[in-house]
């Protein structure tokens, strides 16, 4: 009998995402990120979902140099890193899985420097601006692109 392997996502989050649901709950809200994985791995039962947290750049590239090449895909919410760093950029175009870049905020209405992601060329897709509900509707986007 055949068993069908779950998929490996990994979900990525950059500096300062530690501190979910105590900073600027007006902004990324009153939950932490530690609440809402649960709730994720239970909605996808077919999903390996692993989540690792930097606020170091060389840490976050480590991290998805280590499951890049054997993962099905990465969510990435880089933090402040999306609109400074083109050494996150370089590593994602090396990465053999997709990458598809999250923000619980849409950056686009907020102070202009948000407005310019170093890494969305890089990756499959972007999305923003919904609330936590950002991460699910990213590991949404890597399943069906398996199907």
């Amino acid at each position: 009998m055949l068993t069908e392997e779950k998929m490996k996502i990994l979900i990525l989050n950059g500096p300062n995402l530690n501190l979910l649901g105590t900073r600027e709950p007006g902004i990324y809200g009153s939950s932490s990120f530690d609440t809402y994985l649960p709730q994720l791995q239970k909605r996808f039962p077919n999903v390996e979902i692993s989540y690792f947290q930097s606020n170091i750049e060389g840490e976050m590239i480590n991290k998805m140099q280590e499951v890049g090449f054997t993962f099905d895909g990465i969510v990435l919410n880089a933090g402040a890193y999306t609109h400074t760093s083109v050494a996150l950029h370089d590593c994602i175009r090396s990465l053999k899985c997709p990458v598809v870049e999250v923000h619980i905020s849409n950056v686009h209405a907020r102070e202009e420097f948000r407005h310019k992601s170093m890494i969305s060329s890089a990756c499959k897709g972007v999305i923003a601006g919904f609330g936590l509900d950002s991460y699910r509707l990213a590991i949404e986007a890597l399943v069906l692109s398996e199907e």
